[in-house]
């Protein structure tokens, strides 16, 4: 038998939203962190507190929301199972008709869609139902662990980036090799998410190097206003 050589890349939406966003969100928000610092003059010894904290605090708030969020999602589709078990107990006919209109809604004359909705059901009902009525497959179910596990490791791994370089440069010129790395990694991410998602690269690296650029340019100034009115 041939093998199916087809790649699709919508399987990978979903670990690669969940990477990047978490990568980006620690790049930017503890670079964005150490330039406020940076901007009042803070020592080193601050920047990398800063840093440290907004590491720690920052993965340990991705992770708590992304398990909530993906338990929520988990919770509703256990519920919408345990629904969809009791109809097939209690009205197994009408569930063989509910799944045949699915397929004649999706282009199958109503004797074909029929008989493909008795032979799913005669193999496994309650999948058939998850997949075709509800949207669930094994593949797409909600995964929370995971799901914050992913997020708090991308997280750390983004934050990481600005606190290498402020251990590594000369304090004088932290701004603005935090900026630069940050910015450049931040066009990296952008540009690997565009083109795993088949979309223009160029566009990925503008809109992730413009907004990283914004967020770390209003947390400096906010910095340098407290170092003015302190």
């Amino acid at each position: 038998m041939m093998r199916n050589l087809e790649k699709h890349r919508t399987g990978k939406s979903g670990w690669l939203r969940a990477a990047v966003m978490g990568a980006d969100d620690g790049i930017l928000s503890t670079a964005s962190l150490m330039l406020g610092v940076a901007a009042a003059h803070g020592s080193r010894g601050n920047l990398l507190l800063a840093g440290v904290a907004g590491l720690v605090a920052g993965a340990m708030s991705m992770a708590a929301g992304e398990y909530v969020s993906v338990h929520s999602q988990a919770d509703t589709e256990t519920a919408d199972l345990a629904l969809e078990k009791d109809e097939l107990k209690t009205d197994s006919k009408g569930e063989h008709e509910e799944l045949a209109a699915i397929y004649v809604g999706r282009g199958l004359e109503p004797a074909l869609a029929t008989e493909v909705a008795n032979q799913l059901m005669a193999h496994n009902a309650l999948q058939a139902h998850a997949r075709d009525e509800l949207g669930i497959s094994e593949s797409l179910r909600a995964r929370p662990i995971q799901a914050a596990i992913a997020s708090a490791i991308s997280f750390s791994l983004g934050a990481a980036v600005p606190l290498l370089v402020t251990v590594m440069i000369p304090r004088s010129d932290v701004a603005v090799f935090v900026s630069a790395t940050s910015l450049v990694c931040l066009a990296i991410l952008g540009a690997l998410a565009s083109y795993t998602g088949g979309a223009n690269l160029a566009t990925g690296m503008i809109r992730a190097t413009f907004w990283g650029a914004l967020a770390m340019a209003v947390t400096a100034g906010v910095g340098s206003l407290f170092e003015t009115i302190a």
